[in-house]
């Protein structure tokens, strides 16, 4: 394949990538604030940035782990928050499959909750795209934010306590999922999901150590599994 293919297909994803920086810039400060104030040295907070790599299981874990929780319950709690990113690769399978190894191996380091919303959106919408075309533009669409992660995650550990509270940077949580999740709710098991999970969430709020987030995801995954199976046996 030429080179100047897949160099249109990165240029296309770093520019499609780069709106999402609005939204990851002050989660990644909000979380180095949090886990600073929580306790945290500024080696554990990168580290847990860099190896981790998953804002709402990084904010899961931190607030069990301030609480005292048992390890047991921090990995279970963080491994349910996290089990998106399965059905996010199963996803992406039809489209990336056939790269190598090591190529599948980066992806899925570079795989969240904004690059996967930016390739799915446009491997759909563009099925004529070869293998590398597709490795190329999720390349690009991540090479944005990876460093914005990093930095700003650093920002906020060193920085964080200085800034003003009324800048309110934990807004940056709600809207990343609603403006990921509210396009993505095209069918009636996408729908269920997100009722069954959001009543769930709220039924359970009172449970310790964040116990009523795992009940409200198996419980939503079950649903929308089912309501599937019976619209495919129709």
């Amino acid at each position: 394949m030429p080179a100047s293919t897949r160099n249109s297909a990165y240029l296309t994803g770093l520019r499609q990538g780069a709106p999402f920086l609005l939204i990851l810039v002050p989660f990644a400060l909000l979380f180095g604030v949090v886990a600073t104030e929580a306790g945290f040295s500024l080696p554990e907070v990168m580290g847990f940035s860099m190896v981790v790599l998953a804002g709402a299981a990084q904010f899961s874990a931190v607030q069990l782990m301030a609480e005292n929780a048992h390890t047991l319950v921090v990995i279970a709690t963080a491994l349910a928050v996290n089990m998106r990113m399965a059905m996010y690769s199963a996803s992406l399978t039809p489209y990336l499959g056939a790269a190598p190894l090591w190529q599948r191996a980066l992806v899925a380091y570079g795989l969240f909750d904004q690059t996967y919303a930016v390739a799915h959106a446009r491997f759909e919408a563009r099925p004529e795209m070869t293998v590398a075309e597709r490795i190329a533009f999720f390349a690009g669409a991540v090479t944005p934010m990876l460093p914005a992660w990093y930095g700003m995650t650093l920002v906020g550990a060193v920085a964080g306590r200085s800034i003003p509270p009324q800048f309110a940077l934990d807004f940056a949580l709600p809207i990343t999922f609603l403006a990921m999740v509210a396009p993505a709710l095209r069918t009636p098991a996408h729908v269920a999901v997100a009722g069954t999970s959001v009543a769930l969430a709220l039924v359970f709020a009172g449970l310790p150590f964040n116990l009523g987030l795992m009940i409200a995801a198996v419980a939503a995954m079950a649903v929308g599994a089912e309501i599937e199976r019976r619209m495919g046996a129709r």
